[in-house]
């Protein structure tokens, strides 16, 4: 395939500015050598399609490459919308900050006091949970749960059905991907301002930061040029079809262009009442990533960043990453499954060749709504004893995850997944997978306060042993 580029490179005026505001913006050798190194990961990983795009105190450059679609091969250009998958989340933190500083929502606040008849399987966790539990993937209970379109009912249809959900952990005790709880924020939402999710978030979040082109309907995705997602097909790309937006926009249904996503990173840095969602709220346990509110922080070289990934289940992989203390963001966006490997290399390199910032090794990083593998970790000459991390671990309603040790190696497998993956140990109760379908992801074995191994993480989700 004939990958097609396309560049726009654009300058807006310093943070206080309108985000829409934009004019041609002089060269950067920097920029130019990210661009060849976006064309040359395109052709290792077969992506059809990327947008990538950064700013500096408010200037923006950003540039497409290759095309929107396989079967109808339009170029990615800067104004080609994307389904954003789980940045979709910091939309919906960002509309609950600004709900808050108006005194409407309080995010101490258990849910029933917004949501009285609000209820999971464990009564202590339907009484407990917070809107900041929600915010920050500690509520407790597993959260890739699918949510069916029930049109204007969809949020208050699936909060309903969550009454028989299980507690993994009990709220605030352990960080874990969730999905759920940000449909229950968007539910929050939803009655707190009396208005359909995309309604209020056009009010609290699109509009003040003019954002021209990002929705959470589909409908209104089909009037810009869009990127379709793609997975591979024994070595060829072929197109997801149906194309579809999330049923669950709180989570996952936001899109927008990438100009428009970096107009949202300058919205972020240049409202300081926002400043609290970058603040770390916890540690993400035991890892070196924190969690901010609605934000993933990581403190690379010293420097913190708050970014978050997205993974859609139609074949888009996605990144915004903002370094708040040097005034700088970016966004890689792309349309394929492979995707976050791209982004990986992109990230590393780009933080590396604008901020001269690196992971150190050994780093113990965390789920961000993207995969990413350790690469710049060695593994344990001794490894550890692996007769603590064996048995099964619940993640009622969705696959147990089991743990066993086989011919020396710890094997990591899901029921009905297989024979499942080996994992090597780069430091007590932190490993990566050798082996399957992508190597090197992160796995964490997580302890309860008495010393014993209560949970797993793998891909950011938690299963009780």
């Amino acid at each position: 395939m004939r990958l097609l580029t396309l560049a726009l490179c654009v300058v807006t005026a310093g943070l206080g500015a309108a985000p829409g505001r934009v004019q041609t913006a002089p060269p950067d050798p920097r920029f130019d050598q990210l661009a060849a190194l976006v064309t040359q990961k395109m052709a290792e990983y077969h992506i059809p399609g990327v947008a990538v795009g950064v700013m500096r105190d408010g200037q923006v450059m950003s540039r497409g490459f290759g095309v929107t679609n396989v079967d109808d091969p339009q170029p990615v250009t800067p104004d080609t919308v994307f389904a954003l998958a789980s940045i979709s989340k910091t939309v919906t933190a960002t509309a609950i900050m600004k709900l808050a500083a108006q005194g409407k929502v309080d995010l101490r606040a258990p849910v029933q006091r917004y949501l009285p008849d609000f209820r999971v399987a464990d009564e202590a966790a339907s009484r407990d949970v917070t809107i900041l539990d929600l915010l920050t993937h500690t509520a407790g209970w597993e959260g890739q749960l699918t949510v069916p379109d029930h049109g204007t009912n969809t949020l208050a249809d699936f909060v309903a059905s969550m009454k028989d959900l299980p507690q993994l952990a009990p709220p605030g005790r352990v960080w874990s991907y969730n999905n759920a709880g940000f449909s229950v924020a968007g539910r929050v939402i939803e009655v707190v301002t009396g208005r359909s999710f995309q309604e209020a978030v056009r009010a609290l979040v699109f509009q003040p930061a003019q954002l021209a082109s990002a929705t959470t309907v589909l409908g209104e995705v089909a009037t810009h040029r869009f990127a379709v997602g793609h997975r591979d097909l024994g070595g060829r790309s072929e197109v997801f079809r149906p194309f579809i937006l999330s049923a669950n926009p709180p989570a996952g249904g936001v899109a927008m262009n990438i100009v428009d996503l970096l107009g949202y990173a300058k919205f972020h840095l240049g409202d300081s009442a926002l400043e609290v969602m970058r603040t770390p709220q916890l540690r993400k346990n035991g890892t070196d990533d924190e969690m901010g509110i609605g934000w993933q922080l990581r403190t690379v070289g010293g420097v913190r960043t708050a970014a978050h990934g997205g993974t859609a289940s139609g074949g888009l992989c996605l990144l915004l990453e903002l370094v708040p203390e040097r005034r700088f963001a970016f966004a890689i966006l792309t349309n394929h499954t492979n995707g976050w490997r791209l982004i990986q290399d992109v990230e590393r390199s780009l933080l590396a060749s604008y901020e001269r910032l690196a992971l150190a090794p050994n780093q113990a990083i965390a789920h961000r709504g993207v995969d990413e593998t350790m690469a710049h970790t060695t593994p344990l000459a001794v490894q550890p004893a692996a007769a603590e991390y064996a048995g099964t671990y619940v993640r009622t309603p969705v696959r147990d995850i089991t743990v066993r040790v086989e011919a020396g190696k710890v094997i990591v497998s899901t029921a009905g997944g297989g024979s499942g993956t080996a994992i090597l140990f780069y430091a007590p109760d932190l490993a990566f997978m050798l082996e399957g379908a992508s190597p090197g992801l992160p796995v964490e074995f997580i302890r309860e306060a008495d010393g014993q191994v209560r949970w797993i993480r793998v891909d950011g989700r938690i299963g009780r042993k």
